[in-house]
């Protein structure tokens, strides 16, 4: 039988990639039709959205100002924000905001015309990025292996984890996350195909098989 939930704004950890944080209700509530973030700027000033444009993914995205007041700057140009207030960013729109009163929240929706969404695991993703960077593959790596305790269908968060387990020399393990990514997303074969952090596993045959 089919059920509905609901939650409060407050029952959603904050996530970020270190630029910006927010809120993923796409993933607390498991949506897998839409993406679905919100975003808020809790003083004067803060950036709530990082500056980006969607050309290389084709993705267009609707902002709608909760709470407070938004600066949006788009393409060069300004426009202030009231609640209530709807925005919407072709791809190829070059598009960020800052919070013009304390506590200014955004809700954001966005997809790629034409294409069902895939959800692919960003959210969990991000924070764990910027210890990628750092180096901290290990880190990574333990924690990567909480979140697919349970093996949710995101592709891009078992193809991460194959690079991260290939750079620790897990080899099965990295093997065994690739093939699970290209189960979920044929897309990532085409990365598999020159991405560096696989070079140990590259010489395996299960890698040739997989990737071809």
């Amino acid at each position: 039988m089919a059920t509905w939930t609901s939650a409060q704004l407050r029952d959603i950890d904050e996530i970020s990639d270190g630029r910006v944080p927010w809120r993923p209700v796409r993933h607390h509530f498991g949506i897998a039709s839409f993406g679905l973030n919100v975003f808020t700027g809790r003083e004067v000033g803060d950036r709530i959205i990082n500056e980006h444009d969607e050309t290389e993914d084709g993705n267009e995205e609707l902002y709608f100002v909760h709470t407070g007041r938004a600066r949006f700057e788009l393409d060069g140009e300004s426009l202030e924000a009231t609640p209530g207030t709807l925005v919407y960013a072709p791809p190829e729109v070059r598009r960020t905001a800052f919070a013009e009163e304390p506590n200014t929240t955004l809700v954001a929706v966005g997809g790629v015309p034409g294409r069902a969404y895939e959800a692919n695991g960003w959210e969990i993703w991000a924070p764990l990025g910027v210890l990628y960077q750092a180096g901290e593959h290990e880190e990574v790596a333990h924690r990567l292996g909480v979140a697919l305790a349970d093996d949710p269908p995101y592709p891009l968060l078992h193809y991460n984890a194959a690079c991260v387990y290939s750079l620790t020399g897990r080899k099965d393990d990295a093997l065994a996350h690739l093939r699970r990514a290209l189960e979920l997303s044929d897309t990532f074969r085409d990365y598999a195909e020159n991405d560096t952090d696989l070079d140990a596993i590259r010489g395996e045959p299960a890698f040739k098989q997989l990737v071809g």
